[in-house]
């Protein structure tokens, strides 16, 4: 006879639909997405390009225009995130993500996270 085990929610209620702060690179520079994340009240570090620092200063000469938010201390995290993930998609069973089940996945990527731990 199969036994039905429970198991554990990660999380209680709806997901949520609004971070707190978006990092993004420069691929979403454009206005329109920044304008997006500000109507809906969220904070984002996007860099912003030459050009569109140009730009922004030949609009108003006088004052330079308003510089874009961008904190360099969590754009850096960022980078920690993005290089942590490129790892843990060296293994192809993270990197495919086939697993039916959520904690089935969840135990493969923890699974993934200590073998690289441990090789470091």
């Amino acid at each position: 006879m199969l036994e039905q085990v429970s198991v554990p929610r990660l999380g209680v209620g709806r997901p949520r639909t609004r971070p707190d702060h978006v990092l993004a690179d420069k691929a979403y520079k454009f206005r329109k997405n920044r304008r997006r994340l500000l109507r809906r009240g969220i904070r984002h570090t996007i860099p912003e390009c030459l050009d569109q620092q140009r730009q922004r200063k030949n609009r108003s000469p006088r004052y330079g225009g308003r510089p874009a938010g961008f904190d360099s201390e969590r754009y850096k995290k960022r980078n920690t995130v993005e290089r942590t993930v490129n790892r843990l998609k060296g293994f192809r069973a993270v990197a495919i993500g086939d697993e039916k089940r959520a904690y089935t996945y969840l135990g493969t990527v923890t699974l993934a996270a200590l073998f690289i731990w441990l090789r470091t």
